[in-house]
């Protein structure tokens, strides 16, 4: 059976196919886009993008699936964004993103409102930030109540493209723990959240279990539930219990582990969600400025390969002769939950070269992964492997020093297709090819060499 996988990202959505008999990709394609940023802060994405995109992007996962058709698909993509709709499902404005600030009273509002941060982690799992759901549809409220009026439908942006898929308001519950009106630990939207910030329950799709059928397309193919970005891409490098953890190095860095059983850190500094697996949850830990603190130096620093980079910061041992980079180049969030926080360069000599440089901004990130790691793993995480992903994972150097950090051994996926495989595992499940997701897991997910 050869299934389908969507990632809807911010910059493009990309898309796989997969042979269900062994994992292996037989076709991909992507199909990029812009967002819009009207003021300083502000991120807003028209939803219409996102449809055009997949469909030209399923139209030619389609012909290279060839005459039988796909047998399933499933959809991911970017968390957090607000998509409102009327009563006739109508795009009533532009699409607030994950990465828009412009919510800040907001944020704290919701806060104060549920009684302070630590009820609302006690409730939600969470505390609230600036590029989380909840915020933004306050802001709207407070901004733009003629619109707010009208609102008869809010789905996150995935679900925008299931709406028009297959004529179905849903969404999933990894992707529904991202937006603060849920109850991570009880699976389901809160009654408390929703009441305090007098949103309409009907609004709100049904949050369903990842691999659930969730609608199909007029051809008859059915469409997972899915999952958000980082719950797909957490099963597509089989990080499906605790023991595995996923280490993303793109432009901001992640630590996610599967967890035994629910829990949430006391200050919210871990986001707490349920896993893309019935009756599962993961803690991730995040860091701002990742990959995203090395492409910094490359850019400011002259036309260089990021390879070069590398061969020149090899020069240098293990601390750059007394040199450290704090990683904080657009604030923090994991463990420093402070977007005023900056990052630096200590210790400098007239001996320090753009490869010590390098090294440094190496060394310093990963030890903000290390923050991170510490305390997923104080929520019973078990960390006893790394599956790395993401850019930053083609280094064999800030592979070594990675595990060195983190005292984990590393390994890279077979295939690093990111959410979209992870997605495209989900559809296998919702087109019968496995029972459930530790099935699709074990049958494609496959490592290379460990990095000690």
């Amino acid at each position: 059976m050869i299934v389908a996988g969507l990632d809807v990202g911010t910059t493009s959505v990309k898309g796989l196919a997969l042979d269900t008999d062994d994992g292996r990709v037989v076709a991909s394609a992507e199909e990029g886009y812009p967002f819009d940023t009207p003021r300083p802060g502000w991120a807003e994405q028209d939803p219409e993008l996102w449809w055009r995109g997949s469909e030209r992007v399923l139209s030619a996962l389609s012909a290279a699936a060839g005459g039988d058709g796909l047998g399933g698909i499933g959809l991911s993509g970017q968390m957090h964004g607000l998509v409102a709709l009327d009563s006739a499902d109508e795009v009533l404005r532009p699409a607030l993103l994950w990465n828009d600030q412009r919510t800040a009273a907001e944020a704290r509002e919701i806060e104060e409102r549920l009684g302070g941060l630590e009820a609302l982690v006690r409730v939600t799992g969470n505390r609230s930030l600036t590029g989380f759901t909840a915020p933004k549809l306050l802001w709207m409220a407070h901004h733009e109540p003629e619109l707010y009026a009208r609102i008869a439908h809010v789905l996150l942006p995935k679900d925008y493209v299931r709406l028009r898929l297959c004529g179905e308001h849903a969404t999933d519950v990894t992707d529904a723990s991202g937006t603060l009106w849920f109850d991570v630990g009880k699976r389901r939207w809160s009654d408390t959240v929703l009441d305090a910030l007098e949103v309409d329950p009907a609004w709100l799709p049904p949050a369903e279990e990842s691999g659930v059928v969730s609608g199909t397309t007029p051809g008859g193919v059915p469409v997972a539930a899915g999952a958000g970005d980082q719950g797909a891409g957490a099963l597509g490098v089989g990080v499906d219990r605790p023991g595995p953890v996923s280490v993303v190095l793109g432009t901001s860095g992640v630590v996610l582990a599967g967890l035994p059983a629910y829990a949430a850190e006391p200050e919210g500094r871990v986001q707490a969600s349920c896993h893309a697996l019935p009756g599962a949850w993961f803690g991730m830990g995040v860091i701002l400025s990742a990959a995203g603190s090395l492409r910094w130096l490359r850019d400011v620093t002259g036309d260089v390969a990021f390879g070069g980079l590398d061969a020149e910061a090899e020069k240098w041992g293990p601390g750059a002769e007394g040199l450290t980079f704090l990683p904080y180049l657009t604030g923090e969030r994991t463990p420093h939950f402070d977007p005023g926080a900056r990052g630096a360069f200590a210790g400098l000599t007239v001996r320090h070269d753009r490869g010590a440089l390098a090294r440094s901004v190496l060394e310093g990130v990963a030890f903000g992964m290390r923050d991170a790691l510490d305390l997923v793993a104080s929520l019973g995480g078990h960390p006893r492997v790394g599956r790395v992903s993401g850019g930053g994972a083609k280094s064999d150097l800030w592979m070594r020093i990675m595990a060195s950090v983190l005292e984990l051994p590393l390994e890279r996926v077979a295939v690093d297709e990111g959410a979209a495989y992870g997605a495209a595992l989900l559809g296998g499940i919702a087109g019968g090819a496995w029972a459930k997701a530790e099935e699709a897991v074990q049958a494609c997910v496959r490592t290379k060499a460990t990095v000690d």
